[in-house]
């Protein structure tokens, strides 16, 4: 026994001097961010906005040592509200988490959803970015103004398409568009997709005259020349792109969308602080800082319950905003 003990106090000095390297291989075993078996529900179809943020922000927190294997799976529907619903079943889950964004909150109004975003955790909001008016290559719209003189002359017979249900972005940024080309925002003939990568197909098919969608969903069919862009909504120009802003052009139309996560309802305070801090990381990690930049999105960075306030005045923009245009 007196000769085991000063060796079994060695290999435990050694042990304890190669433990914390072996345990904190990378900063999330530092910070406390690692949540084995963690899914991102994305609650439209792959190659949408939401599908892009959830993809992205799965691998820039595996890439920094955040967690592991993070899982990304689609549940499409209803505009999302199919995966919202799912979300809100789940409860207590704390491995579970939905990338989501206005056009969520828009198709709980318009499709009467029974369960809202009232009835989940709201986790963060990341991104905002601009929406960006698109045709195919062979269209014969060059620029805005031209599709703009078409539309006017018969709105009924240029349907746009938008990769959300009614009262999402999609839906209410060429609503905000005819209303100030003078057209009636009830004569336009708008085609939902569950998301951009449905949208897609029907643009370049030529199975509607224009798409409206945000940037990020777009930019690699943009610069390859299959798409051809005639304007963004928002208030600047988008770097790298040459299309004016609507309102260059004389449309008096600012308008942003945002994306974020939230999580099941009934989490432990413990599980709900985990989740926010691994979004807190990934947010300031150098890998997403590069994903911004490359997706063209704006940093919109809001945690907790600053982002659930943000959620329920949401809500109420949305309800206005189409009483307002009479939808």
């Amino acid at each position: 026994m007196r000769l085991r003990t000063p060796l079994a106090l060695l290999g435990a000095a050694v042990l304890l001097l190669l433990g914390p390297p072996l345990l904190s291989t990378g900063s999330g075993a530092e910070t406390g961010t690692q949540i084995p078996g963690l899914r991102f529900m994305v609650p439209n179809t792959p190659g949408g906005g939401y599908d892009i943020t959830a993809r992205t922000a799965a691998k820039n927190a595996e890439d920094a040592g955040l967690t592991p294997n993070v899982e990304v799976f689609n549940l499409p529907g209803a505009g999302g509200t199919v995966g919202l619903t799912r979300l809100v079943s789940e409860h207590g889950n704390g491995k579970l988490a939905m990338s989501m964004g206005l056009g969520v909150v828009g198709a709980v109004r318009s499709n009467h959803a029974p369960k809202t975003l009232a009835d989940t955790t709201p986790i963060a909001r990341l991104t905002e970015e601009q929406d960006v008016v698109v045709v195919a290559k062979d269209s014969p719209y060059k620029t805005i103004d031209d599709l703009v003189d078409a539309w006017k002359a018969d709105p009924g017979k240029l349907p746009v398409g938008g990769g959300s249900s009614p009262g999402g972005p999609d839906h209410l940024a060429p609503m905000l568009m005819a209303r100030a080309a003078g057209i009636a925002p009830k004569e336009v003939n708008y085609i939902p997709f569950d998301g951009g990568g449905e949208l897609l197909a029907s643009i370049l098919g030529n199975k509607v005259a224009f798409g409206v969608s945000g940037v990020g969903e777009y930019l690699d069919q943009i610069r390859a020349g299959e798409l051809r862009l005639l304007a963004v909504t928002g208030p600047e120009r988008v770097d790298g792109l040459d299309a004016p802003t609507l309102q260059e052009a004389g449309y008096d139309v600012n308008f942003t969308n945002w994306r974020g996560i939230v999580a099941p309802p009934g989490l432990s305070d413990a599980e709900r602080d985990k989740l926010v801090r691994l979004i807190e990381e990934l947010h300031d990690s150098p890998e997403w800082r590069k994903s911004l930049k490359q997706n063209g999105w704006d940093d919109a960075f809001l945690l907790g319950e600053e982002f659930g306030d943000f959620l329920a005045e949401q809500d109420q923009r949305v309800r206005s905003v189409l009483k307002e245009l009479g939808l």
